[in-house]
């Protein structure tokens, strides 16, 4: 059984850019297999900051209607609300972790959420943040046994004050 996988910002976004001629088969592969397998998850915040990036970053910009029509798709993947609880587990990992405050939030929601693996390129490959693995999607390949990151009947616990997270071995 593949682990719950969230998703960030830049695999969407690279999903969907041509110009990233490496990066974009990869990160539309993800993105194809995590929706076939129904074990994909992301946040509001990363839809949103999604939204952003698509119709500011692109020279010439696409269309905004276009951009939308992609992030609603994205909201059959039900993704996690900002709201109280994903505060204060951001806040947790954040007096943890040190983290930027909107990496926190996206860790603070993949973990909410189950989540075994973060893909993302922004964080640095296999940390881990209590439950969570972050895996760079570009460093490992879509068709990858996902299974040993299954965080399934752990209980997440609230993160100690201090300490910096563990690598996996491997």
């Amino acid at each position: 059984m593949s682990a719950l996988v969230f998703v960030d910002t830049n695999v969407f976004v690279y999903a969907r850019q041509a110009r990233e001629a490496q990066k974009q088969p990869v990160a539309a592969q993800w993105i194809d297999r995590l929706w076939r397998e129904q074990v994909g998850r992301t946040s509001i915040q990363v839809l949103n900051e999604c939204y952003a990036v698509l119709t500011r970053a692109a020279r010439p910009p696409p269309s905004s209607m276009i951009v939308w029509d992609y992030v609603r798709s994205l909201l059959a993947w039900n993704p996690q609300p900002v709201d109280a609880d994903v505060l204060v587990r951001a806040f947790e990992i954040e007096q943890r972790h040190h983290l930027n405050w909107w990496d926190c939030l996206v860790v603070g929601a993949a973990q909410l959420q189950g989540c075994g693996v973060l893909l993302t390129e922004d964080l640095q490959d296999r940390a881990i943040y209590g439950s969570v693995t972050v895996r760079n999607p570009f460093v490992m390949a879509a068709s990858d046994d996902l299974g040993a990151y299954s965080p399934y009947g752990v209980d997440v616990p609230a993160h100690p004050r201090r300490g910096r997270p563990r690598r996996a071995r491997g």
